[in-house]
């Protein structure tokens, strides 16, 4: 078997030698040594982009590994390190150093009371005139060592008399049904439907099943404004209901009510509308 040449195109001359060489055979023929050519570099660089891909991804793998291991190693010496206990320290309390009273040296006034000469105790004998003249003392309400005679001053007894109590005003909590001036939402009626309407959210459940319906809800408008003790009054539905509360409950405070001047808790009904679009 002879060698066969993919480059050598001198077969062809001596197929086609004495033949029709304007047939498309030969063209074809002649072309087969570029062809071969072509073949081979377009299967040399595929194989050199396949070997290249090949290489990129080991090396991006072996580093993702590196680096994963490094992690590992850093958690676990995190875990091995002991907590630190920090220790509080207390606060050294300074006590305020308080000014020392200036006193003047007194004696006890004793008050004459009839009693047996055996139930009288020595300190508590009057004292006579002679005595009060022979001590440069002042007379006070106790026997008191002073400390200075001449800027100090008497101790005397305090007493302390308890204050009654001041009367509970029972209207402070008192609830009005009716007032002189009735509470208002800012903005008026309009701007309170608008506002409920633009909070409320309409129950998915009962949107489902279609349910409609008007909740009324009678809440209390505190002295300051703010809104309590919401109730339903009539029902229309309880996941409307729920709802109806949870959006009067939201409500911003309002202008209280007065009642002579006064401004005073105030009840206060609101209808609270579902519909369906």
């Amino acid at each position: 078997m002879s060698k066969i040449d993919l480059i050598d195109n001198n077969w062809v001359e001596l197929v086609f030698e004495g033949r029709n060489k304007a047939y498309g055979a030969y063209k074809l023929r002649k072309e087969t040594s570029k062809r071969n050519i072509m073949s081979l570099l377009v299967m040399a660089i595929a194989a050199v982009i396949i070997a290249v891909i090949v290489g990129i991804n080991t090396v991006i793998k072996q580093n993702q590994a590196k680096v994963a291991m490094t992690t590992d190693v850093e958690l676990s010496k995190l875990a091995q390190k002991k907590e630190v206990k920090v220790e509080k320290k207390e606060r050294v309390k300074i006590e305020e150093v308080k000014p020392v009273e200036k006193v003047k040296s007194s004696i006890k006034f004793t008050a004459p009371v009839i009693k047996k000469d055996t139930e009288v105790k020595p300190e508590e004998e009057m004292k006579t005139q002679e005595d009060l003249q022979k001590t440069a003392t002042t007379i006070g309400a106790f026997n008191v060592q002073g400390n200075d005679e001449v800027g100090g001053e008497v101790l005397k007894a305090k007493e302390e008399i308890a204050q009654p109590e001041p009367p509970k005003n029972e209207d402070d909590n008192k609830v009005f049904d009716v007032v002189e001036q009735p509470p208002s939402f800012p903005g008026g009626q309009g701007a309170l439907m608008a506002w409920i309407k633009d909070n409320l959210k309409y129950p998915v459940v009962a949107a489902e099943n279609g349910i409609e319906g008007r909740v009324i809800v009678q809440f209390v408008v505190g002295k300051d404004g703010s809104i309590s003790n919401v109730t339903v009054v009539r029902s229309a539905d309880p996941s409307l209901d729920k709802e109806a509360v949870r959006v009067i409950s939201k409500m911003p405070k309002w202008t209280p009510g007065k009642q002579n001047g006064t401004t005073v808790n105030v009840k206060y009904t609101c209808p609270v509308t579902f519909r369906l679009q």
